[in-house]
């Protein structure tokens, strides 16, 4: 951790973005909990995100922020620079190679606003990203996604800035895409894509996408506090179906629920803290253990620092059905 906001400050590189500082996360993050991110970067374009990361003192930890869904901020909040890619990185450009359809995008843009552009031109194939949250970026990051589609799928090549901003050119197979995950560097920064889809006709990509939507809204809790899935499934496994035989749903800590619709959600009900999600998350991993012999993962990325509880604070679950 920096000694002080202004000697970080001091330390970092001119930039034609913008920099603020101990930013509150929570109003962004999904799950509206979390600290602040001691400094908030804004880089212009990429030529600007390129120069920061040229000439920033590489003690000073770097963060990227998407959309701020399957992300857990931790209450101590994040230490360092925290970067979120603006409007400039949202870019969407279609090219047509016969029946082929090769679609630019920018790591920053919603994965939602990716599907509808393409429905929108005639293009199939990418209308899974229509039930992923989050950005591209993280949707490469984590190799997302739905409805029997991911990344893997339709993915022709990525751009990305290394640790000390080089620029790196990508192919699907330097991607080395598995499940909900990439072999990618943390600290490697997407910043766009080239996505592949072929031609139909708008009427039946539509229909495609409001399946997607109708089947999301009655299986998932769309309308909570959430991140998104909180555990990717095990081989051969649902996650949900072992939290559910482990007799978790439902399951509270503080303010943090599993969800009754979906236990594969954990729910802020209102008043959770980021450590009572985390805690709940380790308590359903631990009785998943128990019951099942399977050790569940997070999907949810957990990032920046905890707070220290008080000495004698003693969390316990409770089952909201008793």
């Amino acid at each position: 951790m920096i000694k002080s906001v202004d000697t970080l400050v001091q330390r970092l590189p001119k930039v034609r973005g913008e920099y603020s500082y101990d930013v509150p996360l929570s109003p962004i993050a999904w799950f509206r909990v979390g600290g602040a991110a001691e400094v908030l970067f804004y880089p212009r374009d990429e030529e600007d995100l390129e120069c920061f990361l040229k000439n920033r003192p590489l003690d000073i930890p770097v963060t990227i922020f998407g959309s701020g869904s399957n992300i857990l901020v931790r209450d101590g909040g994040i230490p360092g620079v925290v970067i979120r890619l603006g409007k400039n990185f949202r870019q969407m450009e279609l090219t047509w190679y016969g029946k082929t359809a090769h679609v630019k995008v920018g790591a920053g843009a919603i994965d939602i606003s990716v599907a509808r552009y393409c429905r929108d031109a005639g293009v199939r194939g990418l209308e899974f990203l229509a039930g992923v949250p989050g950005t591209i970026g993280g949707a490469l990051r984590m190799n997302a996604g739905a409805y029997g589609c991911e990344m893997a799928d339709v993915t022709v090549e990525a751009q990305a800035f290394d640790n000390f901003g080089k620029r790196r050119a990508l192919v699907l197979t330097d991607l080395g895409f598995s499940y909900r995950q990439s072999k990618i560097p943390d600290n490697w920064i997407f910043i766009s894509a080239i996505l592949h889809g072929s031609r139909d006709k708008l009427e039946a990509i539509a229909q495609r996408m409001k399946a997607i939507e109708v089947n999301r809204c009655k299986s998932q809790p769309l309308r909570t506090r959430t991140g998104g899935s909180t555990f990717t499934n095990p081989p051969g496994e649902k996650a949900w179906k072992l939290i559910d035989q482990a007799g978790c749903r439902g399951l509270k800590c503080g303010g943090a629920m599993v969800s009754e619709k979906h236990c594969n959600f954990i729910i802020n009900t209102g008043d959770a803290s980021a450590a009572d999600i985390e805690w709940l998350g380790e308590e359903v991993r631990r009785r998943v253990k128990q019951t099942s012999g399977i050790n569940v993962k997070w999907e949810i990325q957990r990032i920046g620092l905890s707070k220290d509880i008080q000495s004698g604070t003693d969390i316990q679950a409770e089952d909201a059905r008793q």
